[in-house]
């Protein structure tokens, strides 16, 4: 920005969106990640439903849809319907990418003003978050092109997954981040349930894992014809229902602990998310098995399993405080009182 004439820029800024991203407060850097957090979200939901619903060679080739041509087109051995499901799928890639690009231009702006009126410095922290989005983007359409040549394998498929999962994971950090101070992590609650909370999420990972290699060995792998893992479809369903309690498990322990231990409110809350939302996957989850796989209750499973992911990473963060970020605005223009912390930020 430094090549941008000052009367130019300060007319861009004075823009309300324009000004959000390129003097972010804290409460607008906050919604801006929010925002990554929600379209990662949306993209893993949808690219979920590619799959399910027997789209994933909607379109065969790629970057193009088709060796024929470059939007959705009638293929053989697709109906219309799967074409432009996949399509569609791709085209949700360029608002994700404009977000992802607002993202990183508000994290690279980003400079809290200090108590005493000054320029604060650059968030290196948050700065490299704000990178992940373009650049997991980046990194997401070469492992998808890589997953459409392959024909669905079920490898480059689970990894294509859990990157979805590390973006959505950086963005989630962002959204906490971006209203705490620079100090160091206070634990707020007992080292043990921190640790026990850090484990947690460790094994959230590995269910998410687990749930791929699941949908991977089973019927709704793609399409008819796509390679399947070479695994039983019971033995593998079994690991991953043992992961879920395991989790349920650690879960309950540590929302106990957190109870009898006097921990913040905002904790609990936290706590008690990830159990409403551990219950309500586990229902989803057996009654999918038992009723066949359903495609329709596959897919809210596994929109419900990136939910839990964001719900256990939001517990793990609440368990530490590194204080107020220092105010609500940025810029050398900023004259106004220090932003006392919401509730969420304490």
């Amino acid at each position: 920005m430094r090549d941008v004439p000052a009367d130019l820029l300060s007319r861009i800024e004075s823009w309300p969106v324009a000004g959000a991203v390129l003097s972010p407060t804290p409460r607008s850097m906050r919604r801006i990640a929010l925002a990554a957090v929600i379209a990662d979200t949306v993209i893993m939901s949808t690219g979920a439903a590619v799959r399910l619903s027997s789209s994933g060679l909607g379109c065969p080739d790629w970057p193009r849809c088709s060796t024929a041509d470059i939007v959705a087109s009638k293929n053989a051995g697709q109906t219309l319907v799967n074409t432009w499901i996949e399509f569609g799928n791709r085209l949700l890639n360029f608002p994700l990418v404009v977000i992802a690009a607002l993202v990183f231009i508000a994290a690279w702006r980003f400079r809290p003003q200090e108590p005493d009126g000054g320029y604060g410095s650059r968030r290196r922290g948050l700065f490299w978050l704000g990178v992940a989005q373009p650049a997991g983007i980046v990194a997401q359409a070469v492992i998808g092109g890589i997953v459409v040549l392959t024909k669905l394998n079920p490898a480059a498929v689970s990894i294509h997954f859990l990157v979805s999962a590390s973006i959505v994971a950086a963005a989630v950090t962002l959204h906490v981040r971006c209203t705490e101070g620079t100090g160091p992590p206070v634990v707020v609650v007992r080292r043990d349930l921190r640790l026990l909370s850090a484990a947690l999420a460790a094994v959230t990972g590995v269910m998410l894992a687990a749930g791929t290699v699941v949908t991977g060995t089973g019927p709704l792998a793609g399409h008819a014809d796509t390679p399947r893992y070479k695994l039983p479809l019971e033995g593998v369903t079994q690991l991953h229902a043992d992961i879920g309690w395991l989790l349920c498990g650690l879960t309950v322990a540590l929302v106990l602990g957190l109870r009898v231990s006097g921990a913040p409110p905002r904790a609990m809350r936290a706590g008690w998310i990830v159990i409403a939302a551990l219950l309500l996957q586990g229902m989803i989850g057996y009654i999918q098995y038992f009723n066949h796989l359903p495609a329709g209750l596959v897919w809210v499973h596994v929109t419900g399993a990136v939910i839990v992911w964001i719900a256990v990473l939001r517990l793990f963060f609440a368990l530490r405080d590194r204080g107020p970020v220092n105010s609500a605005l940025t810029g050398p223009a900023a004259s106004v009182p220090t932003r006392q912390p919401e509730p969420l930020d304490r």
